[in-house]
Formats: C-alpha cells, structure tokens, sequence
C-alpha cells in the first residue's frame, strides 16, 4: 500500500539538510524529492531560492539513480507516481504545511552553504558560491587531464554572472587557435550513446559525429590568476555560447562531452568531461543567487 501523504512529505524534508545521495538510496530520494517539487508547483508552497534548492536536491538524486542501474524509463515512472500522490493532497492540510515549514527550515543552512561537491562515476563538478563583490572566479568546474596536458571546464565568472569556460594548459607550449564543444544532439538522437551501460572510458561515451552538436568558442583570451590550473603560469581560455551549457544541462548524467582544441596545421587535442550533476550544481548556484528574495 502506498505511503500515507503526510510521511512521504517529512521523509522528503531532509533533501535540502542532507544533498549528498547514496546510491542505494538514490531512487527512494529521487521520489521523494518529485513529491516535495510537485508540490509546490501545485501549492505555491516556497520562495524562488527554495524551490531552485529542490531543483537542485532533485537533480542531483536522479544522477545518482541512474549512475547506481535505474533507467530513465524507470525514474519516468517513479516521478509519475509521486506526481499522483501529491495530486491527492489537500494544499490545506497540516500535512503539506508541516512538510513546506520542514522544507523551509532546511534551506535556512543550505542557502548558506559556500560549496558542494557532485562525485560522479568518474569525474564530479565542484560548485562554489563566490562572493558577489569578487573576482573572477570558479562557480561550477570539473578538471580533466589529456594527455600531458590539462584543463579545467565550466562555469566561470563574477558575481550572479558567468559563462560556459574551457580553460588549458598545453604541455610543450602550444597554443590553440579556437575550440568546439562537442555533444549529443537530442535531436537526432533521443538516447544516450552508453557503450557498456556507461562505466567505459568518458571516449567511449559520445555518440558518433552523424548524432552530434557543436558550439564553437565565441571568445579567446589569456586566463586570469584566479582560472588556470594549480601551478600554471599561463593558460588559454575559451568562452563557449550560452546555448552550449543549456544544451549540456539537459544530458544524461552518465554521457561525456568533449572539447577539441584546434591548432594549426589541422591538428586537433581533445579533452573530454563527463556529464555528471552538472543541472544540480547550476540549480545549486541559482539557489544561492536567489537567497535574498522573497
């Protein structure tokens, strides 16, 4: 039998308290987090930072899922039936109002949080909140290693603003001319390309180019201090279209990206980034972005 509404709800109020998923638990968290998300939606039930908090908690769960064997067309039905649960409940009763106080009580110490670290299967995102009057900076990044050369991708900026940035170090002082963003295109294909059920190498992990986008960089510049690789002297960095993080959002936490670094005499070196919760680190920064409305 179906849980009552009123131990769904408090069992979801630890989303905001508690990010961090395991695994085992990840489809349980992933329900739960539908059910407080869905209802709000249908309740008004939290200011814009609390519902981008859930978005977040949400997003993060469902990576978490489907990283651990659970299917989209599994985690499809799980959020569909969290969905008919909440369509029952009464936005009036003490139970949704307890779960919304719970709710709201917990984003009190995640709006403050500074940082969160997303694992991943192989690599994770590490989104921090910098302080709106500072530098230029890291809000969401992931290091990779290529080669003997190195990158860190992500988004990069100051304040609430920022921008989808590759930022390289080439080993024996190369410098590239341009770089592409290279990712699935839902359009031309629906699912993920997941060689292995997704454990391969993050190469295997990108579809064949007839079922891909690309997003060339729209800006080249020397990095700054606060963006090259530990120990880097210098370092080129790319800005890539916005279009290129939204589209990077709404990919399978399990596929990769890659980013091709152009130089002359058509060579090319690439560096590939997984996935990953990428969609709840950006949810995380909005969340913190927004903590002062109401």
């Amino acid at each position: 039998m179906p849980r009552r509404v009123s131990s769904l709800l408090i069992a979801a109020c630890g989303v905001l308290a508690a990010p961090a998923v395991a695994r085992a638990d990840a489809v349980g968290a992933y329900y739960e987090r539908t059910a407080m998300t869905e209802a709000d939606r249908r309740c008004g039930l939290f200011a814009p930072p609390v519902a981008l908090a859930l978005t977040a908690a949400r997003a993060q769960a469902r990576g978490a899922a489907l990283r651990g064997g659970a299917s989209p067309d599994q985690l499809a039905q799980v959020s569909a039936r969290a969905t008919a649960k909440i369509a029952a409940a009464d936005c009036a009763s003490t139970d949704i109002r307890t779960a919304a106080d719970r709710v709201r009580a917990a984003f009190a110490a995640y709006g403050r949080m500074p940082r969160l670290d997303l694992p991943g299967a192989s690599r994770g995102w590490t989104a921090v909140r910098p302080a709106p009057d500072g530098p230029v900076a890291w809000r969401l990044r992931q290091s990779a290693a290529f080669g003997a050369d190195a990158m860190t991708f992500g988004l990069a900026g100051r304040g609430r603003r920022d921008a989808l940035m590759a930022v390289a170090v080439f080993a024996d002082g190369a410098r590239p001319y341009a770089a592409r963003l290279v990712a699935r295109d839902p359009r031309r294909t629906s699912e993920p390309y997941l060689p292995q059920g997704g454990s391969g190498p993050l190469s295997a992990r990108l579809p064949p180019p007839s079922a891909t986008q690309t997003f060339t960089a729209e800006a080249r510049s020397v990095a700054g201090t606060d963006l090259r690789p530990a120990g880097a002297r210098a370092a080129d960095a790319f800005r890539f279209p916005a279009q290129g993080a939204a589209a990077l959002a709404t990919l399978d936490p399990r596929e990769a990206v890659a980013v091709e670094f152009l130089f002359e005499g058509d060579r090319t070196r690439t560096a590939f980034v997984e996935v990953g919760d990428f969609a709840a680190g950006t949810a995380f920064l909005a969340a913190g972005d927004g903590a002062g409305q109401r």
